[in-house]
């Protein structure tokens, strides 16, 4: 398995887990079950894929930028966590920050997809997409234990 791979198993999580947030209502049990596995994936996921994935594409020039976007994508992501830790779930303005917090995941997933993994596919040889892949899976593991 190479990062990449092994990113889109996560990504993939996320998409179904910001979904099913959204289609929640009310503070119900499913709420805060699907707004747990969310953060939970976000958190571990983010932690993991800037250690494994966004530095080492720092020490490549073309890798700077990108890295810094993504990461700058990951800080939304927890801001609006925590404006949603800060809410009643019942509240109107938790659904729609939760409905931002979607669109914030589904828009970052669809960017690395489809831009920063092209660009890292050219900066990282399979021997280091391989290891990549090994460290983001046990940091990921770790971060959600």
């Amino acid at each position: 398995m190479n990062i990449f791979e092994a990113l889109r198993e996560s990504h993939d999580r996320q998409r179904r887990y910001a979904d099913a947030l959204i289609q929640t209502s009310g503070d119900t049990p499913e709420r805060v079950e699907a707004y747990k596995r969310l953060k939970s994936e976000l958190q571990a996921h983010a932690t993991a894929e800037e250690r494994h994935f966004y530095m080492p594409l720092m020490e490549f020039d073309n890798g700077v930028d990108l890295s810094r976007h993504a990461i700058s994508e990951h800080h939304e992501m927890d801001e609006m966590m925590e404006a949603l830790d800060a809410t009643e779930m019942s509240s109107p303005s938790w659904l729609a920050t939760a409905k931002k917090l979607s669109e914030k995941v589904h828009h970052h997933l669809k960017e690395e997809e489809q831009k920063f993994f092209q660009m890292a596919g050219k900066l990282l040889d399979d021997q280091q997409k391989e290891t990549l892949a090994g460290q983001y899976q046990k940091e990921y593991k770790a971060q959600l234990s």
